[in-house]
């Protein structure tokens, strides 16, 4: 399924990247360039490089990754991240955190789409 960048923007939580950050991190260490190619299926642009190096900053200065350079045949040397043992812990959390977040939105979309007069109004527009 594709992802409305533009409007998983406006919806996304707060924060989000930092945990999406942590679950891609935990599936493999990455450069900062790989990481934004893989975030655009959770709903992140490539439109903020910015916005994702500070993310790691912080989540570095929180010790929940650790960096290293790596020695690149092709180009600059690449900072390379990875997950550390508070990161997985940190990740664990996120995930509950957001399954409770998930069951009350579903919960509230289950109770939209039970009232007809909601599906009529949004066929409208």
């Amino acid at each position: 399924m594709a992802v409305d960048t533009e409007l998983a923007r406006h919806v996304l939580p707060k924060n989000f990247l930092r945990p999406c950050l942590l679950l891609l991190l935990h599936e493999s260490p990455a450069h900062g360039y790989d990481l934004r190619e893989r975030l655009r299926p959770l709903g992140f642009s490539r439109d903020d490089p910015g916005r994702l190096y500070r993310a790691l900053r912080a989540l570095e200065a929180a010790g929940l990754v650790r960096s290293t350079w790596q020695a690149s045949t092709g180009g600059p040397d690449r900072r390379t991240y990875e997950l550390t043992r508070a990161g997985e812990e940190r990740l664990r959390d996120a995930a509950v955190e957001l399954k409770a977040m998930y069951a009350i939105l579903d919960t509230f979309l289950c109770r939209c789409d039970s009232r007809p007069e909601l599906d009529a109004a949004r066929r409208r527009r």
